[in-house]
């Protein structure tokens, strides 16, 4: 009989999982929400006691969905929220709520950190930011010093779910980047950045790679939930790496462009490539040998219903982008169209600015609601172009990329990215599983079901968007103004 694989998604809005057999049919699938705390101004909070009631949840509508394909269960597929800082006692008792990937409060802390070790940067490959874990127990440290006293373990939230799972304190190579703690290129703790926050290795969770076998299911888990057999459980990725599995986005040259809330430009590499100073993310992948860059742009498809919003579309966004390419279609509109800086929540690459703002320029008597909202559109284009600059810049080159997210559904902004960004995206044909997807897949490898180029192929494409080097030659001077506004920008808040 045909064994099964378990993809679990520890995601910040719920949890999400998925069943699949070797072939990677889907059996079955489940979500269920989750709730964010903010007690505070900058504060995000969740009880990782919520996730696991989550997690026991959507396994219990899983196997009520398949009881027969979950009897077969032979694999645990990991993937999460990154960065989301776990205090444990010497009982492996949660000690306070866990703080988020986007949660704000530890600025001070990052200048702090950065200013303890003179290489940082080299040393983490990554800047210090406010969402990473690092700052986090900085903070604990200054304001909560029992809890920093009393903390045996600091677990990123998959792998907190892990060892509710197993007992195992393990953590993984894609996931372990985001703490600030890791040696990247070495694949490894580094003592020197541990130090500068207090603390030492035996508080990490041993590391392993995504693909490689972490742990096993207990024996009261197997009891509770009918399992005869043993199950492995994989090292597992960060929710990006995990996507990038999903759509096998495994080898170097391989991109994944992903337009949701927010935007990620992923390119796998054979080595690291950092370039911190422009806000680039370098991390290890989740299979041996390979790593990734990963560029962040906040505002993406939250910019669009931003100004679909002010503009009373937010209730067809469909009509309003078909209306968008309508006006795209008048070289004369756009070429005169306003141009806009998309940074409602600053912006992460290249600027690394937290206080960047959105601005519209250019605005005439003639501009519509419909200007407006290509401006939008073409502003977020103008996002990935530099993103795909300092992608460049820190020398990985992307022979293929992936087009995901809610934002690929329109196929005029996915035609429009390849032009802006002078690159070919392919779109995915069928339902986009994401991060689960993902960790099935490794749950898959680790438990010796096939090789990587068996286990992840990319899926079926639906199309191919392919540059139009008349419209990259149109973009090319509004691009140029895009960048000159934001140094005009910044310059007027720093006066």
């Amino acid at each position: 009989m045909t064994a099964t694989y378990l993809g679990l998604d520890i995601g910040t809005s719920s949890i999400k999982a998925i069943l699949v057999d070797a072939s990677q049919a889907l059996l079955a699938e489940a979500s269920v929400p989750l709730d964010i705390s903010r007690p505070h101004p900058l504060w995000s909070e969740q009880e990782p006691e919520a996730w696991w009631q989550a997690v026991l949840a959507a396994v219990h509508k899983i196997k009520t969905a398949n009881p027969d394909a979950f009897s077969r269960l032979c694999g645990i597929g990991l993937s999460g929220q990154q960065h989301g800082a776990v205090l444990l006692d010497g009982e492996g008792r949660v000690l306070r709520p866990a703080i988020l990937w986007n949660d704000g409060r530890s600025g001070l802390e990052c200048e702090e950190l950065t200013a303890s070790v003179p290489d940082f940067l080299a040393r983490a490959s990554n800047l210090a930011m406010a969402g990473f874990t690092a700052p986090k127990i900085l903070w604990v440290k200054k304001h909560e010093p029992d809890i920093f006293r009393a903390t045996r373990k600091v677990l990123l939230p998959k792998d907190y779910i892990r060892f509710r799972l197993s007992g195992v304190y393990a953590g993984d190579m894609s996931d372990a980047g985001g703490t600030l703690w890791h040696d990247v290129a070495r694949r490894q703790w580094d003592d020197v950045l541990l130090d500068a926050c207090g603390l030492d290795r035996s508080v990490m969770p041993h590391l392993v790679e995504g693909s490689d076998v972490s742990a096993v299911l207990s024996d009261t888990l197997k009891r509770d939930w009918g399992l005869g057999r043993e199950v492995v459980i994989a090292g597992g990725a960060g929710d990006n790496a995990a996507s990038a599995i999903g759509v096998g986005a495994v080898n170097p040259g391989d991109g994944l462009l992903s337009v949701g809330t927010s935007g990620v430009l992923f390119a796998v590499t054979d080595r690291l490539i950092a370039h911190p100073e422009r806000g680039l993310h370098a991390m290890c992948h989740a299979l041996p040998g390979r790593w990734h860059g990963m560029a962040v742009t906040l505002s993406a498809a939250s910019a669009l219903s931003w100004v679909a919003g002010l503009i009373g579309a937010s209730g067809d966004l469909g009509a309003l982008v078909q209306q968008v390419e309508t006006f795209a279609a008048d070289s004369d509109l756009c070429r005169n169209a306003p141009i806009f800086l998309p940074y409602l929540t600053g912006e992460r690459t290249p600027h690394n600015d937290p206080e960047a703002s959105g601005l519209f320029a250019g605005l005439r008597a003639e501009h519509d609601r419909i200007a407006l909202a290509y401006a939008a559109m073409e502003g977020v284009a103008f996002c990935f172009a530099d993103d795909l600059a300092v992608m460049q810049e820190a020398g990985a080159r992307m022979t293929n990329c992936v087009l995901v997210g809610g934002g690929a559904r329109s196929a005029f902004w996915g035609q429009m990215f390849a032009d802006v960004m002078g690159i070919a995206l392919d779109l995915p044909a069928g339902a986009e599983l994401g991060g689960a997807l993902g960790a099935a897949r490794l749950a898959l490898l680790a438990s010796g079901a096939g090789s990587v180029d068996e286990i992840c192929p990319r899926p079926r494409m639906e199309r191919r968007f392919m540059p139009d080097h008349e419209k990259a030659a149109h973009y090319a001077p509004r691009l140029a103004r895009f960048r000159a506004l934001y140094r005009v920008e910044r310059a007027l808040r720093e006066r």
